[in-house]
């Protein structure tokens, strides 16, 4: 680039030659200079605005500020929602436990003065030392929430499979004979090697014997499905229970029976009454438990249910 220098001092003009690298180097020098020189004034209006009294800037620097501080407001109110759903969850989450909890501690028998799982539990300790305390960050409060979440959630997983594992326990329960089959009476004759009443010979016996009224109810000792209803001519008027556990209960000599073969009754569900029909000298009801054919003492099944009070006790067998 040339450029001619002509003025009234200069006898002649003159030339100057410019190559094209300083053609740019001034023209970034105009530029930079430029830039520099709007961001001090940009600097020096908000800066020193108060100052200066004019209205125009102070509007302006007020308007900035306002538009700030909204920006960080909205973001604090969305951190502030986000913590409010997450607690929300916890509180779900936290309804379910408490719900696992009255249930598990119904299931295992403890007593509602035990376990107050709608209350919080007590805490308490010296005040802390001022040196050693400070407030939260949102981080450090948000990292806490999230570990009490995960928490709280592998809590009620391993609960729920507690749950499910005494509500089986339950179910099996529920199976095994363990209720006097009549709410009052006495034993007349014992599980095994007696003398036959009838005969007077000595044989074994694959029950017991409780002497109770006729038409005194009859109940299911456990739960199961009613597999046989009929006459036998040994046994009389008879029902069998074939319950989930390869266990079968009979009950015989009864008056009548309440039920049909294929229903599926509960534990303590009056099925008969007792009476005196079939090979007997007197009214009473005949009991037993087999397994897969096998007779077993009804007392050790008795003996299983702490709840209740013991069976009558047994006296000699009758002759």
């Amino acid at each position: 680039m040339n450029i001619i220098l002509v003025s009234d001092s200069l006898a002649t003009s003159r030339r100057v030659t410019l190559s094209q690298a300083q053609v740019v180097l001034v023209l970034g020098g105009l530029l930079l200079s430029g830039f520099l020189l709007a961001i001090g004034t940009y600097w020096l209006t908000i800066t020193f605005a108060a100052d200066l009294g004019n209205p125009h800037l102070r509007a302006l620097l007020t308007s900035l500020h306002q538009e700030a501080q909204r920006k960080k407001e909205a973001e604090v109110q969305e951190s502030l929602n986000a913590l409010a759903v997450q607690v929300g969850e916890l509180q779900a989450r936290l309804l379910r436990l408490d719900a696992f909890a009255s249930r598990l501690g119904k299931a295992a028998g403890l007593k509602a003065t035990e376990f107050r799982f709608d209350e919080p539990p007590g805490q308490g300790g010296a005040a802390p030392s001022p040196a050693l305390s400070r407030d939260l960050t949102y981080d450090e409060l948000r990292q806490k929430l999230d570990a009490i979440a995960r928490q709280v959630e592998s809590s009620s997983d391993r609960m729920g499979v507690l749950d499910s594992v005494i509500l089986d326990s339950q179910l099996a329960r529920q199976a095994l004979p363990t209720v006097l089959p009549v709410a009052s009476g006495y034993y007349s004759s014992n599980f095994g090697f007696r003398i036959d009443p009838i005969t007077g010979q000595s044989t074994f016996h694959a029950g017991v014997d409780i002497i109770a009224s006729p038409g005194t109810p009859v109940m299911a000792a456990a739960g199961g499905v009613v597999s046989e209803v009929g006459f036998q001519p040994e046994y009389g008027n008879t029902v069998d229970i074939q319950h989930d556990n390869g266990l079968t209960s009979r009950y015989a000599h009864l008056l009548k029976s309440q039920v049909r073969e294929g229903d599926v009754v509960m534990k303590g569900q009056v099925i008969a009454q007792v009476g005196m029909s079939g090979r007997t000298t007197g009214p009473h009801l005949h009991f037993e438990v087999r397994e897969r054919g096998i007779p077993l003492n009804p007392n050790k099944f008795f003996a299983l249910d702490q709840r209740r009070d013991p069976p009558p006790r047994p006296v000699a067998a009758s002759k």
